[in-house]
C-alpha cells in the first residue's frame, strides 16, 4: 500500500491507483483547516469512481482526514448518471473519466451535470478541442465523444454533459516531436443567461489580436437561452490554435457572476493568453501534457516521445507520481533551440485486463 500525506494532487492519486491496481492510503487531508477532511467535490469524485467500477474499497474516517482506498475492477456502463456538484468543473471528473475509461469492461456512456465552464478546471469545450483529438492519437478512434447538453455557468451550474468512451485491448505508441507551423485558429465565444452581445464583443477583440498575427481566424458566437442555459449568468472564450502537423494548444477564460472584467479585456486576455501557450511550443498544451506522459506510460511496450513545452508544476508532481505507481521514468532532454523538452519513455505494456476478448 502506497502511502500519502495531505490533500494536493489527490485526484491524481486515486486514477493512479485505479489503473495500476496498488491500495493507497492518504493522511492528513487538510487536518489544520478551520474545515477538516475531504472537500465535497473530492467525495463526490469518489462516489463517481465507485460507480465505474466493481469492487472498490473505500474507508474514510469520521473527521475525512484519513481514506484508504482498494481499487477494483473498472467495468464502466451505460445510462449512468452523476450529480457533479457546483464546487469544481465537469471538467474535472471527465479528465478522471478519459484515463480510465479505455481500460473499462465495457464501453462508458454517463451523463454528469453541474458547472460546465468555469476559471477553475478545463472548460468541455477545450476537452473536446484539444484533449480528445489528443487521445485519438494513442488509437481511441471510433466513439469517442463529448456533448454539452446544457451549458452551466458558476455559481448555481445546471449543466449536463454526455460523455461517451469506447474500450481498448491495448494503446498505440506515439511520436509526437514536430510541432509545426500555427496553420488556423479557431474558437468559441459563448454566453448564456445574458445579451448575445456580450459573446460578440468578446469574439471581435480577440479575433482582432489575432488577425494581427495569422489570416485564418475563425471565432464561432455560441449563445444559450431558456432551459439551456443553465441557472446563472456568464460568458467566457475557447481558443486553440491548429498546427501543420496536427497538434492542437489551446487557452480559456470564463466570466463569472462575480467577475466585473468587460467582455473586451475578457477576449483580449484570452487571445494573448494563446498566443503564450503558441510561444511556449510543444506538440502538447499546458492542459493536457499529464494525461499524454500518462498515455505513453500505458503504452505498449515500445518507445514513445512527445515534445512538451514549459512544463507545469503539476506535470512534475504527476511524473513523481507515474514512479511510484507503474515504477517508469522518462528520460527528458532540453532543446535550447527550441525551448522544449523531449520526454521518453518505454510504455508498460499495460492490457485492459477488465475485457478478456475483443
Amino acid at each position: 500500500m502506497l502511502k500519502y500525506q495531505g490533500s494536493t494532487h489527490f485526484r491524481q492519486r486515486v486514477i493512479c491507483s485505479t489503473l495500476s491496481g496498488k491500495a493507497i492510503r492518504i493522511t492528513n487531508i487538510r487536518d489544520e483547516d478551520e474545515k477538516p477532511g475531504l472537500r465535497d467535490y473530492e467525495a463526490s469524485f469518489l462516489r463517481l469512481v465507485d460507480k465505474i467500477t466493481n469492487g472498490s474499497k473505500i474507508e474514510i474516517n469520521t473527521t475525512g482526514t484519513t481514506i484508504t482506498y482498494i481499487p477494483g475492477i473498472i467495468i464502466g456502463g451505460k445510462n449512468i448518471a452523476h450529480d457533479c456538484g457546483n464546487s469544481r468543473g465537469i471538467g474535472y471528473f471527465v479528465e478522471a473519466l478519459i484515463c480510465l475509461g479505455p481500460f473499462s469492461k465495457t464501453p462508458l456512456d454517463i451523463t454528469l451535470n453541474g458547472i460546465t465552464n468555469n476559471d477553475i478546471d478545463l472548460t468541455i469545450d477545450t476537452i473536446r478541442t484539444t484533449t480528445l483529438p489528443i487521445i485519438r492519437k494513442f488509437g481511441l478512434e471510433e466513439g469517442l465523444n463529448i456533448k454539452i447538453l446544457k451549458r452551466g455557468a458558476p455559481p448555481n451550474g445546471g449543466g449536463s454533459v454526455n460523455f461517451k468512451c469506447p474500450i481498448v485491448p491495448q494503446l498505440k505508441a506515439v511520436q509526437l516531436i514536430d510541432e509545426g507551423k500555427i496553420r488556423r485558429i479557431r474558437g468559441i465565444a459563448y454566453a448564456t443567461r445574458i445579451s448575445p452581445q456580450f459573446s460578440n464583443r468578446v469574439l471581435d477583440k480577440a479575433k482582432g489580436i489575432l488577425l494581427e498575427h495569422t489570416p485564418d481566424v475563425y471565432i464561432s458566437s455560441d449563445h444559450y437561452k431558456g432551459g439551456e442555459s443553465g441557472l446563472s449568468p456568464g460568458y467566457g472564450l475557447t481558443l486553440v490554435a491548429e498546427t501543420t502537423s496536427g497538434c492542437c494548444l489551446s487557452a480559456e477564460i470564463m466570466s463569472g457572476e462575480k467577475n466585473s472584467e468587460s467582455p473586451e479585456d475578457l477576449g483580449e486576455r484570452t487571445a494573448y493568453a494563446l498566443l503564450e501557450e503558441i510561444a511556449n511550443g510543444g506538440c502538447i498544451d499546458s492542459h493536457n501534457q499529464s494525461l499524454a506522459l500518462l498515455f505513453m506510460v500505458l503504452c505498449p511496450e515500445d518507445i514513445s516521445k512527445i515534445r512538451l513545452g514549459r512544463i507545469t508544476p503539476y506535470t512534475i508532481e504527476f511524473i513523481r507520481q507515474l514512479r511510484d505507481f507503474f515504477g517508469v521514468t522518462f528520460k527528458i532532454q532540453p532543446d535550447s533551440e527550441s525551448k522544449t523538452v523531449l520526454f521518453t519513455c518505454l510504455g508498460i505494456g499495460f492490457k485492459n485486463l477488465a475485457r478478456t476478448t475483443f
